[in-house]
């Protein structure tokens, strides 16, 4: 079996076209230019290559684009300032943290600061809890990413027997949540494993359709899965270097030998990655079209 490569990079050029004519039809019929501010506290690189990723495809789409470089050392109360004075800018529409922050911080502190109605990272306790009762102002970004990639690939859930490996607040817990919706790309029977799972293979091998966000490098192998699943690898770990000098990025999955059982799989990199900036995108234009009641 050859499986299907499940590209997020096409997929989200895809939906960032959609949100290019979008924000056209924002600008030229309500003068409309939706807005997005990022906070990076210290110089983590991961984060900052994150951060300047997002910040390209804003002004790819011509979203007006803020960004705060902070100090590893800035105290909670400067912090919850700047995020009160972002919440009251009009011209800012969503807010985005990068996590993780210095151990000083506590981040759910500043999570549950930000303005439920700028949150569009889908990580405020009331959009949280809006997503559980299936009734969502905004989806997680990454979570959201998965969700598309199934459903722009013609996948379908309903019924299906999905396995999420990993429980984070991030990704495992809420795509369980999206999943288990009365909706078109959910009505799964989902099963979520852990660290704490026993036999772990007796459940990834009965799953239709695998979520991994374990981060462990290569931590699923062929001999755990059936023949014909769907794998969608969340996991980004750097494994080392290449001979030149750049870093080795592989997923949670080992894809050279699961790709031969799958029916479609998601490589790493150009897979999720894509699909989590181009999500941030989607909410953050939806977050402006709330302003003005047409979301």
């Amino acid at each position: 079996m050859t499986a299907q490569i499940i590209s997020g990079t096409e997929i989200a050029k895809q939906i960032r076209e959609e949100l290019r004519q979008e924000i056209i039809q924002l600008r030229t019929k309500h003068n409309l230019v939706p807005g997005l501010a990022t906070i990076v506290v210290g110089g983590d690189p991961a984060s900052l290559v994150y951060v300047g990723l997002k910040e390209r495809a804003a002004k790819d789409l011509e979203i007006y684009s803020q960004r705060h470089d902070l100090p590893v050392s800035i105290t909670k109360k400067d912090l919850l300032s700047l995020i009160d004075q972002l919440n009251k800018n009009p011209r800012i529409n969503g807010i985005l943290v990068q996590l993780p922050l210095p151990q000083h911080i506590n981040e759910t502190d500043i999570v549950c600061a930000i303005d439920p109605r700028k949150d569009v990272d889908g990580c405020h306790p009331a959009n949280v809890g809006k997503l559980m009762i299936g009734e969502p102002d905004f989806l997680p970004c990454t979570p959201h990413g998965i969700q598309e990639l199934l459903v722009r690939s013609g996948i379908e859930t309903e019924g299906m027997e999905i396995v999420v490996v990993g429980r984070s607040n991030i990704v495992g817990k809420p795509i369980a949540s999206i999943l288990l919706q009365k909706q078109v790309g959910a009505n799964a029977t989902v099963t979520v494993c852990h660290s704490q799972t026993r036999d772990l293979a007796s459940h990834t091998k009965r799953a239709d359709i695998l979520i991994i966000a374990a981060g462990r490098p290569k931590v699923i192998t062929a001999d755990m899965v059936k023949e014909g699943v769907v794998v969608i690898d969340v996991g980004v770990n750097r494994i080392g270097e290449s001979a030149s000098g750049k870093g080795i990025l592989v997923g949670d999955v080992n894809f050279d030998t699961v790709k031969e059982k799958a029916k479609a799989i998601t490589p790493v990199p150009g897979g999720v990655g894509p699909m989590t900036i181009a999500m941030l995108m989607m909410n953050t234009v939806r977050a402006a079209k709330m302003t003005i009641g047409i979301a």
